[in-house]
């Protein structure tokens, strides 16, 4: 009688592993070569991003399947809506976060904010299409005449249409307004170092510490956690992005044509210039150098712009 072979169950192979079902998440932040993605069931998974794809970045969509515990694989990174950019040391433009629909720029009168940098966070919001918050913080500091000079020195903004909140998380109701700006949109957090930003977070997420500590469990990054990026669900509706990286901001390489576009009380005069390819620098003829010197438009914004494209040339 012949001996019966024994059969053993066949090892899973990197086909079978392929085939787990698809899934799609979000991307909270991105550590290294790794993502931390929330499913679309609230799960928090490590993923690791094959080698063709794009870097993701803190509000990306993408598609993944899983290899383990809280373990997959990024599949795909689907089209991003809107990018926000800055240059590299290359000068080569790299996303800093994906799918943002408003631009929180953060300045506080001390310490004194910068007009060029506040400037160049509205003409990158005007650019891909974000609309962009300017959030005065640390209002308690200001006494009423103080702030009354503040508003002043900020007044070309509300005119040509920019959002103007002014916050203290030392107040009840310091928050109130800005929840209200948040609510529905997905909104990434910048500014320069000492305007306390990072205390404002904490105000509007008194959960953070807590969702750090057990973000560093599923990365195993621990305190690393607090130095990316990071998408946040804000309690009352919307997602906020903070980014400790940008506070330096510069913008990479844009075209004449479409820097005029970043200065939304421009286009009423585009295309009035004597010369068609004006640049609005030292042209005769030029409709925006007369409408700056007859007080139309602001002539510091003016010049500013012609600080970013001399820069870009």
């Amino acid at each position: 009688m012949a001996k019966r072979q024994r059969r053993y169950p066949k090892p899973a192979s990197a086909n079978a592993r392929e085939k787990e079902p698809i899934r799609q998440g979000l991307v909270l932040a991105h550590y290294g070569r790794a993502s931390l993605v929330e499913s679309d069931d609230g799960t928090l998974v490590r993923c690791a991003t094959r080698r063709n794809l794009p870097r993701t970045v803190s509000g990306d969509r993408v598609q993944w399947h899983s290899t383990g515990s809280r373990e997959g694989i990024i599949g795909a990174v689907l089209p991003r809506r809107t990018s926000l950019c800055r240059p590299d040391a290359q000068g080569r433009n790299r996303t800093v976060a994906a799918n943002i629909d408003q631009i929180i720029v953060v300045i506080a009168s001390r310490p004194s904010f910068e007009y060029d940098m506040l400037d160049r966070y509205l003409v990158a919001a005007e650019l891909i299409g974000a609309q962009p918050l300017i959030l005065v913080n640390k209002a308690d500091l200001l006494d009423g005449e103080s702030r009354a000079r503040l508003k002043e020195r900020l007044a070309v903004y509300p005119q040509i249409g920019y959002p103007l909140v002014f916050t203290s998380n030392r107040r009840p109701d310091g928050l109130k307004a800005l929840h209200g700006h948040l609510r529905d949109h997905t909104s990434v957090l910048v500014g320069q170092s000492g305007v306390g930003k990072s205390s404002l977070v904490q105000a509007l997420l008194p959960d953070a510490d807590i969702r750090t500590g057990s973000l560093s469990q599923v990365t195993g990054l621990g305190r690393h956690t607090t130095t990316v990026a990071m998408l946040y669900h804000v309690p009352g509706g919307g997602d906020l992005i903070d980014s400790p990286g940008v506070r330096d901001f510069f913008l990479g390489k844009v075209a004449p044509e479409e820097l005029q576009k970043g200065f939304r009380e421009f286009a009423p005069f585009l295309g009035q210039c004597r010369f068609h390819n004006c640049r609005h620098l030292s042209e005769p003829g030029c409709a925006l150098h007369k409408s700056a010197r007859d007080g139309i438009i602001n002539q510091r914004r003016f010049d500013n712009y012609r600080t970013m494209l001399e820069a870009m040339s």
